[in-house]
Formats: C-alpha cells, sequence, structure tokens
C-alpha cells in the first residue's frame, strides 16, 4: 500500500465513476482500477461491490476510505512541515476561487504576486463555494478565495476587502438617468439570479428579501456574464458585485447605479486549514492581496463619487 493508492480510493470514492476517478489522478481508467483490487487483495477485503454498473463502496470501504481522508490530510501537514524549511513564499501553492470572484479579482492580483513573490508556484482552480471548502478540508487545495458563509467559518477567515454590490439595469429602465437608488426602492421588483450553488445568489437574496423584492423565478444564470447579457436584453435588473462593473456608469446598454440604505455587500476573504503549519505563507499572501486591493478599490471609488 502507498500514498497513491490511498489518493486513487479517495478519488473514485468522490467521483463514483473509473473513468473521472482516473482522469482525476491523470492515469488511465485500467491503472486505477488494478490498483483498486491490488489494495484489496492486499488488506484481504471488498471495497466495492462489483455486481452492479453503479460504483458502489461495502461498508467497510466507506469506513477504509474516511480513513484514507485522515492519512492523507496528515500527509499534506507532513509535506507543508517540510516545505517550511526552504524560502516561505516558494514552491506550488493551490488557490481555490469562486466563479463569482476568480475572472474579476485575478486580472487586478496575479501580475503582482508574480512580482512580489516569483519563487511562488500558484496553481489556480476555479469551482463554487461547496467544492472548494470541501477540497481544502480534504488537502487538494491549500487555500481558496471565496465569499465568507456560514460553512466557512470551520476554517482560519482571513478577511481581504468588502465589496460593494450594484445595480445593474438596461437602458430603456425608468430609473437609467440616477445615479444612485435606495435598497427600498427595491420594493415590489423581480430580479435576475445566479442559479441555486453560487454563493452570491444567497447574498444578493437576503438584500433583496430585506427591502421587499423578490427573484424572478422564470430564469437563472450560470454566470455574471449570462445575467450582464440578460439585463442588456431588457429582462430584467440584477445586482452585480462591484469588481465586475465596468468603470463607465454606462456600458453596452447597461447601466449601473450605487446603492444605499443599506449598502448590499460582500466580505471577500482568503481561508486556509486551522493548524496548517504554512499560516505564515497564507497570512503574508492575504495581507499582499489585502493592501493591493484596499489601493485600487479605494481609487476606484473616488473616480466614481
Amino acid at each position: 500500500m502507498n500514498i497513491r493508492d490511498l489518493e486513487y480510493l479517495v478519488s473514485l470514492a468522490e467521483h463514483r465513476h473509473f473513468r473521472r476517478a482516473a482522469d482525476a489522478c491523470h492515469v488511465s481508467q485500467p491503472t486505477l482500477s488494478g490498483q483498486i483490487r491490488k489494495l484489496e487483495d492486499e488488506l484481504g477485503i471488498m471495497l466495492l461491490e462489483r455486481t452492479s454498473r453503479k460504483v458502489l463502496f461495502t461498508q467497510t470501504g466507506l469506513l477504509l476510505v474516511d480513513q484514507a481522508l485522515t492519512v492523507l490530510r496528515e500527509v499534506k501537514v507532513l509535506r507543508e512541515m517540510a516545505s517550511q524549511q526552504g524560502e516561505s513564499m516558494s514552491g506550488p501553492l493551490h488557490i481555490g476561487l469562486i466563479p463569482t470572484v476568480g475572472p474579476y479579482l485575478l486580472p487586478h492580483i496575479i501580475p503582482t504576486l508574480h512580482q512580489t513573490y516569483p519563487n511562488l508556484e500558484m496553481y489556480l482552480h476555479e469551482a463554487q463555494t461547496t467544492t472548494l471548502l470541501q477540497q481544502l478540508d480534504s488537502g487538494k487545495l491549500d487555500c481558496a478565495i471565496l465569499a465568507l458563509v456560514k460553512e466557512s467559518e470551520a476554517f482560519i477567515e482571513v478577511p481581504l476587502f468588502d465589496e460593494p454590490m450594484q445595480l445593474a439595469i438596461y437602458a430603456d429602465h425608468p430609473w437609467a438617468d440616477r445615479d444612485r437608488v435606495s435598497m427600498s426602492e427595491l420594493a415590489g421588483e423581480k430580479l435576475l439570479m445566479l442559479e441555486d450553488g453560487h454563493c452570491l445568489r444567497d447574498q444578493a437574496l437576503g438584500f433583496c428579501f430585506q427591502a421587499g423584492a423578490d427573484e424572478d423565478t422564470h430564469f437563472r444564470a450560470t454566470s455574471l456574464e449570462t445575467l450582464r447579457n440578460m439585463v442588456a436584453a431588457g429582462s430584467g435588473i440584477t445586482l452585480l458585485p462591484s469588481l465586475a462593473v465596468p468603470h463607465e456608469r454606462k456600458r453596452d446598454g447597461i447601466c449601473y447605479l450605487q446603492c444605499y440604505k443599506p449598502e448590499p455587500k460582500r466580505t471577500v476573504a482568503l481561508v486556509y486549514r486551522p493548524g496548517s503549519p504554512l499560516r505564515a505563507r497564507y497570512e503574508q499572501l492575504a495581507e499582499s492581496i489585502r493592501d493591493h486591493m484596499q489601493t485600487y478599490m479605494g481609487t476606484d471609488l473616488k473616480q466614481a463619487v
């Protein structure tokens, strides 16, 4: 038995499909299948039920998967401890980002981080919050950048910046000549929203419900860009995070309005596992991102006033 065998086992438990598990491990399907069978032979137990077309784990198999996860987490800690012997800001770093943050934040921070930490090898992974937190807990990710939610409280949360949301309306909307709108004015309005799974959806809905607005249930978008296109087409209005909003108040058939009383916003943070030996690395990374974004957002807000 070796660490790679445990990784195959955990991947199969995660994907419940031999080919997808093999792809995730960057090996062929026969290789993964063969190693799982060898693991069964070595342990003298059956991990899988092979009478079904589906991948079904035996009760013993599920117990071993849980233990394998624990072992892999400890291996991750061991590697992190070893990496402390060299430069703290060098070597590989796997960072997760949510889709409503990654495409809009990365252009601002990646050039700065590359310049500040030239020996840091950053690998970026995009997924929704639930998936990122699972991968962070299992050790697949070193840290993640996301909007704070209740589920992230189990990890160390390092706030980076507060990101306001702006109201996006189509060019012919009655409010198109205005610069801002009170949230109370949204009472009775129906807003376009992202589909389930995006934390921004729940955060935006919270402000909408508080203001007396509701969701347009006829349509749910898969991305912020789809939402933007639907607004431009005159299909409705929505709240967008400020990093996804252009500097121009009007652009491509959309008007962007500041919101107040209250200002809808979310806290974007870097999160990592408690007890990680690389705490100093993550804190330093967070500080660099926070300093850069505070300068950028402060300048951006001054230009908007």
